[in-house]
């Protein structure tokens, strides 16, 4: 009901200020922000959301955020016993373009050996997606969750002190 009323209420103020003789409508339009194509595409069908089971031995778990936004990034990634990433999911507190980057990373680290899903970059993910400069902090959450999970799963793979006493 709220917004109807905001809604009339900035129709009226455009109509106002457009037929303003001091103010060509030219001028007051401001060029519309537009997401990529790519962008909108894992926005409105996102890939991986979900979780893994965070306790189990084969699965890392990334946890990542960016204050000055608010965007929040968990990424999972499970690991078959060679060495290849076989599953990730991800859920993701943010905007469109945190989503997408989110959404493109779990497909691009599915099949990838964990050496391989170190070589994934912001930069390459931000030019899939055609990010402008102003949302490449998106890209970047994307890498650090990746590298986040990676090392969570590797410090899973450390044996604990009281198993190689065992041995």
């Amino acid at each position: 009901m709220a917004a109807a009323g905001a809604g009339r209420l900035r129709r009226a103020a455009s109509t106002l200020l457009l037929r303003s003789p001091r103010l060509p409508a030219r001028e007051l339009s401001a060029p519309a922000r537009l997401y990529h194509k790519k962008v909108v595409d894992h926005y409105e069908n996102p890939r991986n959301v979900g979780s893994l089971d965070k306790t189990s031995k084969n699965v890392g778990t990334g946890l990542v955020g960016a204050p000055a936004c608010g965007d929040v990034m968990k990424l999972q990634i499970q690991v078959d016993e060679k060495g290849k990433i076989v599953d990730a999911r991800f859920k993701t507190f943010g905007c469109g373009s945190a989503i997408a980057s989110s959404s493109l990373a779990t497909e691009w680290v599915k099949g990838k050996t964990v050496e391989e899903a170190l070589t994934i970059k912001n930069t390459d993910i931000a030019k899939e997606l055609c990010l402008p400069p102003v949302k490449l902090h998106c890209s970047m959450l994307a890498e650090d969750a990746i590298k986040a999970a990676l090392a969570d799963y590797k410090l899973k793979q450390e044996p604990k002190k009281g198993e190689t006493e065992k041995k």
